[in-house]
């Protein structure tokens, strides 16, 4: 059965608070301790791929960035993130897009997904979304990927993922990136089981 991911997510943030789905965190604090290991200044341009309501961007605000995109393919979880954020919303710049079909009119400092690359399942669009980071990432530019290790859930959220190791995201990404830092985490979900999931920093080849 073919799904509808648009309305599959438009659902899910329709009908959940933020802190009633698996991936929540209050502080995303290992994507923040991988961001501010980067040296990144805060005209950085930086975007968060597949947010959701992910507080990430309150943080990068807080911090002081002032380039800061924030991509879902949900316009509810944009909505509501918008609202939480305030006035400070204005300062973002918000893009309802699936991530296979987004054509970006700029290139990027930082790449920011957790949890979102997972969700690819075919060689067609895990392809189309290594050549999106390689082709938008400034020279120089860093990623940041977290996904499922090797003994993290097969699914999430009812749908199919993939899940990867260390080797195999360095792998899909070499003819492009260089690795900088990884390590595996185990993430408490609201419900309190764990999730295993592996972040990696790249940095694009000169």
């Amino acid at each position: 059965m073919t799904v509808n991911f648009k309305s599959h997510w438009e659902n899910v943030y329709q009908l959940k608070n933020e802190n009633e789905v698996s991936w929540y965190q209050e502080v995303p604090s290992k994507s923040l301790d991988l961001i501010n290991s980067l040296n990144l200044t805060t005209e950085s341009k930086i975007i968060d791929v597949g947010a959701g309501e992910s507080r990430l961007v309150d943080n990068l605000l807080r911090l002081g960035f002032k380039n800061i995109t924030v991509l879902d393919i949900s316009s509810k979880s944009i909505e509501k993130t918008k609202q939480r954020l305030g006035k400070k919303s204005k300062l973002v710049k918000w893009i309802v897009s699936d991530i296979v079909d987004f054509i970006p009119d700029e290139r990027f400092d930082l790449w920011h997904d957790r949890a979102a690359f997972h969700f690819l399942t075919s060689k067609k669009h895990i392809k189309n979304y290594i050549s999106l980071t390689s082709n938008n990432i400034s020279t120089n530019g860093k990623l940041i990927l977290a996904t499922f290790s090797l003994n993290g859930p097969m699914k999430c959220s009812g749908l199919d993922v993939t899940r990867y190791s260390k080797e195999s995201l360095i792998k899909e990404f070499k003819n492009h990136f260089t690795l900088i830092n990884s390590f595996i985490t185990s993430h408490l979900t609201p419900f309190n089981t764990f999730q295993e999931f592996l972040y990696i920093s790249f940095k694009k080849k000169s």
